[in-house]
């Protein structure tokens, strides 16, 4: 994955959330914080979550946001944000969130590529119980 997507400050490992559309805020405003996308984003990711679910298995979940809400994204990005204490996601508890901002049809590429790296149980269970950083910008990086 392109080390340009993830910056160290969308990287928030001891994060906290009372249910679902917090830890999708959470991770909305990791993006919005580094610059890849505007406010209205994070509504448009919680807009996305309630017509279908991006709880991927393995207790992650890869918030992303509409199709109309492209014009939201400044860049490609991602961000992790990790919830030691899991979140309860419809019935699934979810402990890390690797959220999306993509222009364009960005998201296709970067979802694939996620779907790679959580799709392999050792990189998958790194990232979900990674504690520094650079942990997290090894994996994905």
């Amino acid at each position: 994955m392109r080390d340009d997507l993830l910056d160290p400050r969308a990287v928030l490992l001891r994060e906290s959330a009372p249910d679902r559309d917090a830890a999708i805020r959470r991770c909305g405003r990791a993006l919005v914080d580094v610059g890849a996308a505007a406010e209205p984003y994070i509504e448009a990711m919680l807009e996305r979550e309630r017509s279908i679910s991006t709880y991927v298995g393995e207790g992650v979940a890869i918030p992303h946001g509409t199709n109309a809400s492209k014009g939201d994204v400044q860049r490609d990005a991602i961000c992790v944000v990790r919830f030691p204490g899991g979140v309860d996601w419809d019935g699934e508890q979810v402990t890390l969130c690797v959220g999306i901002a993509a222009k364009d049809d960005g998201h296709v590429q970067l979802l694939s590529q996620l779907a790679e790296i959580l799709l392999d149980p050792d990189r998958a269970r790194a990232l979900r119980e990674a504690t520094e950083v650079s942990q997290v910008m090894k994996e994905l990086t």
